[in-house]
């Protein structure tokens, strides 16, 4: 099966060749330790993260790495402002970021480099940059990428001389030689902090060279796909490849760093990108306050991860409806049941398929309702989809469905925990439920049905809706 992608660089959907036929390298850009992430931080962990599954299910071995940068200005500033050690705020944001990922169901990545914890190999990269001709160092202690020195500078980004210069997040100093050079590395002083190095008693990595340092660290100089927002194509990856390419040979091939640029677009609050500067909007944390994470992932998986989204509370309350109904056609069997089943790529499966179109995921969860559609229908009207036919049991057809959902991250909790979960702190426990449950079955047994009614519409009124199935059954779920 071809796997489709949209390579930045190329400006196309090209067919996905990795550099070795059967491992595969992705590093993306992750966050930035100074507070909360926001649901637009979040875009590019679950965007990512379906890839690195896809990536996993076609190839055998895949290397993911996605970086924390836990020494920056920002950080430096939100500490003093709180009159906290820069440690202690970098540990207790590095705890929360985790915590928020595994609500979003996002798998962990093989390897999780902090900025901090890789300055020797930053400080052998930036000496390898001079002594190629490619930076310069000031007396002050600042070292500079000489962004003339590389022809091919702006080509990735498409930027002119001018947006360089006017578009870069660089200070435009005096000590520069051209307007468009940025920071390798900068002096430290007070309580900034700071580590040896052969500039300045005391000093820190500018922000780009972070990721071409970590990147090379774990998946060489040359690997096959890096990731991340859109934001970041102009200056932080135009800068990368820059520094990446110029440290190890003077060349004029952009994918002597990475073979492959994918960048999920913007997050969008009332038409407006999302961002904290603006203010306008929510942090994941808030958002799980009121919804399971596993609804914040639908939301952004419906939209394709190219194409502007915006975000709206109203939209995942129809993701937690969709959610409903996936989960309601698990509902049944035990999730060790529905586990029983691997998927089988060559089986032609559609969710798979559509994946591998350039993370078609839109299409994939459309997959995912007609699987569910087939299995609400029974076993004789089974819904045909891929390598799904209508001789496929419902047991069955329940595991390719939670098989087919576990690539996107989705129906991966048990149905009856997914139903039962989210108690209001004044509604009923479970255990009060089944109480009247069986009070309605007695009531029931007895042709008390106005009684039976009644518990029911008292459950309903506490947020509590009873469904009654064959065979006597009565199942229950959170409004």
């Amino acid at each position: 099966m071809d796997l489709k992608i949209y390579d930045t660089s190329r400006r196309a959907k090209v067919i996905f060749e990795p550099r070795e036929a059967d491992k595969v390298g992705l590093y993306a850009c992750g966050p930035t330790v100074y507070d909360r992430i926001h649901i637009g931080n979040a875009r590019p962990l679950v965007v990512f993260d379906v890839l690195s599954r896809l990536l996993r299910t076609l190839y055998p071995t895949v290397t993911y790495v996605r970086n924390i940068t836990d020494i920056d200005d920002k950080i430096n500033a939100r500490a003093k402002e709180r009159g906290i050690d820069i440690r202690e705020l970098t540990e207790t944001t590095v705890a929360r970021f985790r915590e928020d990922c595994e609500a979003l169901n996002c798998l962990p990545p093989d390897h999780e480099p902090r900025a901090t914890e890789t300055i020797p190999e930053m400080i052998a990269l930036i000496e390898r940059l001079i002594d190629q001709g490619h930076a310069y160092a000031l007396d002050d202690g600042h070292v500079l990428f000489d962004v003339p020195s590389w022809d091919d500078y702006g080509k990735f980004a498409n930027k002119d001389r001018d947006e360089q210069i006017s578009g870069a997040r660089v200070e435009v100093a005096s000590y520069k030689r051209d307007p468009a050079d940025f920071v390798l590395w900068k002096p430290s002083d007070g309580d900034t902090p700071g580590w040896p190095n052969p500039w300045c008693d005391k000093g820190r990595p500018g922000w780009h060279i972070e990721c071409s340092a970590m990147s090379e660290k774990f998946l060489g100089p040359d690997f096959d796909i890096h990731a991340g927002g859109i934001d970041l194509v102009f200056p932080h990856h135009q800068n990368e490849i820059a520094q990446s390419c110029c440290a190890h040979a003077p060349t004029d091939r952009q994918d002597r760093f990475a073979r492959y640029w994918m960048h999920n677009g913007y997050l969008m609050s009332e038409g407006e990108k999302m961002s904290k500067s603006l203010g306008n909007f929510y942090t994941v944390a808030e958002l799980l306050e009121e919804f399971p994470g596993e609804v914040l992932r639908l939301v952004l998986l419906k939209t394709h991860y190219r194409s502007p989204l915006d975000f709206s509370k109203d939209k995942c309350r129809e993701a937690k409806a969709e959610l409903d109904t996936l989960y309601q056609s698990l509902r049944g069997h035990s999730a060790s049941d529905l586990d029983q089943f691997e998927l089988i790529v060559e089986g032609g499966l559609a969710v798979t398929k559509a994946l591998a179109d350039d993370l078609n995921t839109p299409s994939a969860v459309s997959h995912l309702h007609a699987l569910a559609k087939g299995i609400n229908r029974g076993p004789s009207q089974i819904y045909p989809v891929g390598s799904v036919s209508a001789n496929t049991d419902l047991l069955e057809q329940k595991r390719i469905l939670k098989a087919s959902a576990k690539m996107l991250g989705l129906l991966q909790k048990d149905p009856e925990d997914w139903f039962k979960a989210g108690a209001p702190t004044n509604g009923p426990t479970e255990a009060e439920i089944e109480i009247q449950i069986e009070a309605r079955k007695e009531a029931k047994a007895s042709k008390d049905f106005a009684k039976a009614d009644q518990i029911r519409d008292d459950l309903q009124a506490q947020g509590v809706i009873l469904e009654d199935k064959p065979g006597g059954i009565t199942e229950w779920r959170r409004a």
